[in-house]
């Protein structure tokens, strides 16, 4: 069973890792792939159909706990604990719930101390107790009387007698005061680990096309003092197309992967593709994984010639082996659905590339192809439910 401390507004965790809001969705599944002989039984759940309206979340069913993202950008918003019979819980060192400790409504005061008045919801059911960052709810159906509920109290406040030894039956760690409003904050220092990410990129574009990159970087650095008290600095850089790969070092640092292409099964859309002198070397890519992007260089040249930015989509082939690149494209655009982006970007020529990845193990991909559109010099790459909705 995990014994865990809860930080209000902060994180869950213990001594060998924490679960911290605003931690990007790549981090926490690191976290449970490297302890995965201790938490098991964990599941990814999105909506298929609409996965941008819908909270990315990890159920780790054996301990009770639901972590839930934001499904834009994919940083750690709400820690639920669902079944804490499941888990231990302590507060500033200190057990409220445990095999031993019961989680009453008695506990719950002896240990967070005072509050506002609760919360009660008629319709779960539920008295919820609330916190700044922290809250508990209270199931009301297993009383044998009615909650005394008083909604014209004195200065407007509600009283809500409850019968002692009322049991938690879930809690939440958020940010701010209300659960229903909060959302993800910014990526804490301690998830930086050294790691440059981008906060967002902007594809730079010209009458005729894409011309590179513009990135709007964070970085956690060390100012001036003895201590050295740490601060997350923003700085910008421009990648563009025939930059040297000495100058994207320069602009970006190395990257975390080289990566060489053994083929190019696109080639044969392009133009005349019989005529082209096959290379003695193969064009490479560096990969930026924490930024959410590869780069591709010419073999013979050694000069950007393709970008490829991914979103971490759920479901598709490469889900979480990069982190969600927050990318724009100067556009007067609603939503970003497919159809839109057409109307404004001009619909392809030439029907659609279906691109279908399969696994060098088993040959198989249970995630299904997609679809590759031409617009401007610029590829995207659409799932088949985007496409279905």
């Amino acid at each position: 069973m995990l014994d865990l401390e809860v930080v209000p507004e902060r994180s869950l965790g213990n001594e060998q890792w924490e679960f911290a809001l605003g931690m990007p969705l790549a981090q926490a599944i690191s976290i449970l792939q490297k302890h995965c002989r201790i938490i098991k039984n964990v599941q990814v759940l999105y909506s298929e159909q609409t996965p941008l309206s819908h909270d990315l979340i990890l159920n780790l069913t054996q301990d009770g706990i639901k972590l839930l993202f934001d499904a834009t950008n994919q940083r750690l918003k709400v820690i639920e604990v669902y079944d804490l019979s499941k888990v231990k819980l302590k507060y500033c060192g200190v057990h409220f719930n445990s095999q031993a400790i019961a989680p009453t409504i008695e506990q719950i005061d002896q240990s967070f101390g005072a509050t506002h008045p609760g919360v009660y919801n008629a319709a779960e059911q539920l008295f919820h107790l609330n916190f700044r960052g922290l809250s508990f709810s209270f199931q009301l159906d297993s009383w044998n009387e009615a909650p005394k509920y008083e909604p014209n109290f004195v200065m407007g406040l509600a009283s809500l007698q409850i019968p002692h030894g009322a049991m938690v039956k879930r809690m939440h760690i958020y940010t701010g005061n209300n659960l229903q409003e909060t959302k993800a904050p910014a990526m804490p220092l301690a998830c930086f680990l050294g790691n440059v990410y981008a906060e967002c990129v902007d594809v730079l574009r010209e009458a005729t096309g894409p011309v590179g990159l513009k990135f709007c970087l964070l970085t956690a650095g060390c100012g001036p003092g003895v201590m050295g008290d740490a601060k997350v600095r923003s700085l910008e850089r421009n990648i563009y197309f025939g930059d040297s790969c000495q100058e994207v070092l320069g602009a970006l640092g190395s990257p975390h992967k080289v990566f060489y292409k053994s083929e190019d099964k696109m080639k044969i859309h392009s133009p005349s593709p019989h005529k082209q002198v096959p290379s003695k070397c193969n064009d490479y890519f560096f990969n930026y994984f924490s930024l959410g992007v590869d780069i591709l260089f010419d073999s013979t040249t050694h000069l950007v010639k393709k970008f490829v930015l991914h979103t971490n989509y759920p479901g598709h082939y490469n889900f979480n082996i990069y982190h969600r690149c927050d990318f724009k494209i100067s556009l007067v655009i609603k939503k970003g659905e497919w159809d839109q982006i057409q109307e404004l970007l001009g619909h392809p020529m030439e029907k659609p590339v279906v691109l279908h990845r399969s696994s060098s193990a088993n040959n198989t991909n249970p995630f299904g192809s997609t679809f590759c559109f031409g617009l401007q010099r610029m590829i995207f790459e659409v799932s088949l439910y985007v496409l279905l909705v």
